[in-house]
């Protein structure tokens, strides 16, 4: 009995060594997602101090954000005729994203390395953008736009969160 699995065929009209770029860029944005929804779920858990409250509902908004759009990344990496992670481990070896498994973080380090991350992903979504446009993935070009709109947001509270005053 073999172990080879029958190769996954969707149709699509994308040349394929551009669906695959699209889909490796969707791949490593997928791999992020995740890393940023563990830790933004990690720091809602552990966040401790005056603003407790504010902060521990604001990270479990955005944590519910970001697994929001798993599935529509991986769903619309398929539509392209790739396939998709697989497992934890699949994660672990592209994130760009890192974990933080420190003891402490203060709230204040918190919102700062929450923001980075999210402005992290938005270079990447850009970046899978211009890929998906050269491709002329158009349905992936332009939910990438609310993918970006959104993690600048979340960066944007994150920021604004973190002024003093």
């Amino acid at each position: 009995m073999s172990d080879a699995a029958p190769k996954l065929a969707t149709p699509t009209d994308l040349k394929t060594n551009q669906a695959r770029d699209v889909a490796a860029a969707l791949n490593g944005i997928l791999a992020d997602s995740y890393a940023l929804y563990l830790k933004t779920k990690n720091f809602h858990w552990h966040v401790s101090g005056p603003h407790f409250r504010d902060y521990h509902l604001l990270f479990d908004e955005q944590a519910a954000q970001i697994l929001g759009t798993t599935d529509q990344i991986a769903e619309r990496v398929r539509k392209i005729g790739g396939t998709t992670l697989r497992s934890i481990g699949d994660i672990s070896r592209r994130q760009t994203i890192d974990d933080n498994d420190r003891g402490f973080v203060s709230a204040k380090d918190m919102l700062k390395e929450l923001r980075d991350d999210n402005l992290a992903l938005v270079e990447q979504l850009r970046a899978a953008k211009d890929l998906a446009d050269t491709a002329k993935d158009n349905a992936t070009s332009a939910i990438i736009d609310e993918w970006t709109d959104a993690a600048e947001q979340r960066a944007w509270f994150l920021f604004e969160s973190a002024q003093n005053g």
